[in-house]
């Protein structure tokens, strides 16, 4: 059965009524909560939420790529490190010429035939390369860069002692040697004495200035206090054969027979000259046990020296004369060497003194 329109009609707005009543009761019942006065309008406060947003920075720009390491520049024209030239080299280059000019050895001198060679090494001598190398590169065109060189001052008078050692040498006087048994003049020489500090001085000059030219070494000069000698004569005693050569000008002359000292009282070997000689002498009895109770003997017949007296250089030994003929040719003296009367006064006027005479074992 249909419903009468106008119920319908007051249905639908008593609904919408009691709808809205009741939303304006919550609406009233939420703000007077806590007031007690449901007809009092309270204002609700509007909370605004600010949003945070987060700031993104630029991107950094790409780190710039590491600079290129720059070339050495050469070092400039004209520029000398210890004495070698350097200019227009790069540094490298440069160091490896000064090191090969360092390496090479001193030369030292002493006379034409008698050098030394020096490495500059064995004395601990150590440039220093790499400052000498930061100046030249900063030097200006035709520099003249030092080179520095630490050198141990021990090790070079060490070195100079030893390098004495070879260049010293006595004075040789001019004399006369026997070769086999024929005497020979030999001319005299001149000593000399290295000087030691100068020579140290010179050494480390040239090192620290890096000089190769070759070092005359400084030496004193000794004189021989005999000049020249000129082999007129000499005399040649084989004491074996008993037998006495003469030489005139070098020169074989003649033979002699001679009697030598027998073996308790040995005429002694070697080389002496005549120092003194004479004429129907005195004979004195010398201080040996087989003549300490003999007395001195006048010149005359029974004079044991005979008419002529050569002494030589060796201690109470000499060339003379023996009344005793029947000794000759035999070892029966007491040393020294006896002659007939005859021979003896003919070789008392060939010699003189300072006649070389050598006493061989022949």
């Amino acid at each position: 059965m249909k419903r009468p329109r106008r119920t319908l009609a007051a249905c639908l707005l008593a609904a919408c009524a009691a709808a809205g009543f009741g939303a304006a009761l919550a609406v009233t019942g939420y703000a007077g909560a806590g007031t007690g006065s449901p007809n009092q309008s309270t204002t609700v406060p509007t909370t605004t939420q600010t949003t945070t947003t987060a700031t993104t920075e630029p991107p950094s720009p790409p780190a710039p790529p590491p600079p290129r390491p720059r070339s050495p520049a050469p070092i400039a024209f004209g520029v000398t490190v210890g004495g070698v030239k350097v200019g227009g080299l790069m540094p490298g280059s440069a160091t490896d010429a000064i090191e090969a000019a360092y390496a090479r050895p001193l030369v030292l001198v002493v006379d034409d035939t008698k050098r030394f060679r020096l490495v500059p090494s064995s004395l601990g001598a150590r440039p220093n390369f790499e400052k000498a190398i930061r100046r030249a590169r900063l030097a200006r065109p035709g520099a003249i860069v030092p080179l520095d060189v630490a050198v141990s001052q021990a090790r070079v008078r060490t070195y100079v002692g030893r390098l004495g050692d070879q260049v010293d040498r006595s004075a040789v006087d001019a004399h006369v040697v026997i070769d086999g048994l024929r005497p020979r003049a030999v001319e005299s020489r001149e000593g000399r004495h290295l000087r030691r500090l100068a020579t140290g001085r010179s050494i480390r000059t040239a090192l620290a200035l890096n000089t190769r030219t070759p070092i005359r070494l400084p030496v004193d000069f000794r004189k021989p206090k005999v000049a020249s000698v000129s082999l007129d004569e000499a005399i040649v005693i084989e004491r074996g054969s008993n037998q006495l050569l003469f030489f005139d000008n070098a020169k074989y002359d003649r033979t002699f027979g001679v009697a030598t000292g027998q073996s308790a009282y040995p005429t002694p070997l070697g080389d002496y000259e005549i120092v003194i000689k004479e004429r129907d002498p005195w004979w004195y009895p010398p201080p040996s046990p087989w003549a300490q109770d003999s007395q001195p003997v006048p010149p005359g017949p029974g004079n044991p020296l005979g008419t002529r007296w050569m002494g030589l250089s060796a201690p109470y030994v000499g060339i003379h004369g023996t009344p005793d003929a029947a000794s000759i040719g035999y070892s029966a003296s007491h040393g020294c060497i006896r002659m007939r009367i005859p021979d003896a006064e003919w070789l008392f006027e060939h010699v003189k003194v300072g006649t070389p005479v050598f006493i061989v074992n022949r």
